[in-house]
């Protein structure tokens, strides 16, 4: 199951990066083609274009910004690291912190498929209802703005310069910290020129009427709305149509209203890539991809009678350069005017569908509801994971924090088979056994996944920090692992032996027993939770305990033997069973300090 998910992730991103250049490409010769056509007879005169310089302007000047924009949120992953995972550890408690930490993430993560994918992975793992995720993914638009102000400032000129500090930063930082923050700048110096460069190669159709016609006709708001669509969900890379949006803007190719609507399109034009994530996936993923896109094209409809309208309201909000005026104008102006509308435009959408997301989100339940459930006998568990979700794999962080989140469910389950195996020594429960052993065949499961995701997680290019937590991680998952190996192959055979022999315990032994299982499962949940919560006061409680653990075993050691010199017959038969279970209990309690060690690590 595991390898599936993985291949059809990697997939997904191969096929990404085929469709975008070819896409670019197809646009490219569409729009040269579709003006040559219109204009052969001046073919080899004066205004012929040089369409293999523009097609080289058009692809080369993107894939520098989509490199570019890459790297820049990258390096923001990494430097926001450690905020993000504290984030996601708290979720959200109403609609509008839903709202606010989607907006936060997606800006920082700069990919609302990923939000949705996080999304998705609370829901089904029940940490999340789907209202509190409506307004996640309403959010999750807001952030998607910023990339539009990023690009929409015209310092193009000082490009070089960024991408030269950026690369001194790389080159010469030793901390990880420098290096990142060198990403980030050079990331954008590579926006800004993959800008100029797209500038420069459209420089040649100010002077081309046929394609200044075909600009002319985006007025039309439909069809630009139409053919931003078409190219966003061609490319999946509403970024891609963002930029050049922008770059025509600032050539003075199309008006605010034009700009508006081919934004409006690119809103939904990603809706393809949500469809083609939830395709063969759980009822949740279908769920979430249905509200981003029923919030993106309800959004746009609601909008489109009133592009003039907004178009104003930015243009009394934005600023307006003096002394300029017809295309000097419109490329000065509009880029940044653009940029504006497309934020002004996802927060007003967000402000007015935020407080319906309840009856969005039990409307998209009732058009995607669950499979019919066949009841029956108990199974065993399912064996599935609900976290490891490989699409997060590109963002290590919180591909780590979702590992950490399978760990914690893992503990629970381990924590349950530690607490049900003492009652079941005590009544001789051979049923209870055989359940503690399904559950085991779930947690050797867990283990093998989530340190298989973790070592995936470990081959990219960490920070130091993330490189420890990630160790941190794959100790504690293994010392999981081996107190459910004490459990499944010490103490149920144990059990077994004891439940056939219809063996008893003493009063005072199986008293005894249960206070130090009592203490032990304490030593365990003190672990947990230090790991849960980075609780340095909660681990160095658990080390600070092991001496009064010691000499409690010695304690009873002394009075089982002192029950032994008495001739106690339950002592007697149950002497070596009594004093093996003791041992395997101290073993769980040592895997318990190490769980806590990686705390004060």
């Amino acid at each position: 199951m595991h390898r599936r998910m993985i291949t059809h992730s990697g997939y997904g991103r191969s096929l990404r990066r085929f469709t975008l250049p070819v896409g670019v490409g197809l646009l490219s010769l569409a729009i040269v083609g579709a003006c040559l056509a219109a204009d052969a007879p001046s073919a080899g005169g004066p205004g012929e274009l040089q369409v293999f310089t523009m097609l080289i302007g058009l692809l080369g000047g993107l894939s520098l910004f989509l490199f570019g924009m890459e790297q820049m949120a990258g390096a923001l992953k990494a430097v926001a690291g450690e905020g993000l995972r504290q984030i996601l550890a708290k979720l959200t408690v109403n609609r509008v912190a839903g709202a606010a930490t989607g907006a936060f993430v997606t800006a920082i993560i700069q990919s609302s498929s990923v939000t949705t994918v996080l999304v998705v992975g609370f829901i089904t793992a029940e940490v999340m209802s789907l209202s509190q995720a409506v307004g996640v993914i309403f959010g999750a638009n807001v952030g998607t703005t910023i990339t539009a102000q990023i690009i929409a400032f015209k310092v193009t000129k000082y490009a070089l310069l960024l991408i030269a500090i950026g690369f001194a930063m790389l080159f010469v930082g030793k901390r990880d910290k420098i290096q990142h923050y060198g990403a980030m700048i050079m990331g954008l110096g590579l926006v800004f020129f993959g800008m100029g460069v797209m500038s420069d190669g459209m420089k040649p159709l100010r002077s081309f009427q046929p394609f200044l016609d075909l600009m002319g006709q985006m007025e039309n708001p439909i069809l630009g709305i139409l053919i931003s669509a078409a190219f966003t969900g061609l490319v999946q890379s509403s970024s891609a149509t963002t930029g050049i949006i922008i770059v025509m803007a600032s050539q003075g190719f199309i008006t605010l209203p034009a700009g508006i609507a081919l934004i409006f399109g690119a809103n939904v034009g990603t809706c393809v890539t949500a469809l083609l994530a939830s395709i063969g996936k759980p009822r949740e993923a279908v769920r979430a991809g249905a509200v981003h896109i029923a919030f993106n094209v309800l959004g746009v409809a609601l909008w489109v009678a009133f592009i003039d309208p907004l178009a104003q309201l930015v243009l009394s909000v934005s600023p307006v350069s003096e002394g300029l005026s017809g295309v000097e104008r419109l490329a000065k102006d509009t880029p940044r005017q653009i940029a504006n509308a497309h934020t002004i435009f996802n927060i007003a959408n967000t402000l007015i569908f935020l407080p319906f997301s309840t009856l969005i989100a039990r409307l998209v339940e009732w058009m995607v509801p669950d499979k019919a459930v066949v009841t029956g006998e108990r199974d065993a568990p399912t064996l599935t994971t609900q976290y490891l979700n490989p699409d997060l794999l590109a963002t290590p962080v919180l591909a780590i924090e979702q590992a950490r989140r399978e760990m914690l469910r893992t503990a629970e389950v381990v924590r349950g088979m530690l607490a049900d195996i003492m009652p079941a020594f005590v009544a001789n429960d051979m049923a209870a056994a055989q359940d503690i052993l399904q559950r085991d065949n779930l947690v050797d499961y867990l283990q093998k996944e989530t340190a298989t995701y973790l070592t995936q997680v470990g081959r990219a290019d960490l920070s130091l920090q993330l490189s420890e937590r990630t160790m941190q991680l794959l100790n504690v998952n293994t010392e999981l692992e081996h107190i459910g190996d004490v459990v499944e192959k010490d103490l149920v055979t144990l059990l077994t032996t004891k439940a056939s022999g219809n063996i008893v315990f003493s009063d005072e032994g199986r008293a005894e027993l249960l206070e130090y299982h009592e203490r032990v499962m304490g030593s365990y949940d003190n672990a947990i939770q230090a790991f849960a919560a980075d609780d340095v006061a909660l681990a160095q409680a658990v080390a600070t305990s092991k001496p009064e653990l010691v000499q409690l075993e010695h304690t009873f050691r002394r009075t089982h033997f002192d029950r032994l010199g008495r001739g106690v017959q339950e002592s007697v038969d149950s002497s070596r069973i009594h004093l093996d279970l003791v041992d395997y209990l101290r073993r769980i309690n040592s895997y318990s300090e190490s769980i806590a060690s990686t705390v004060l690590a």
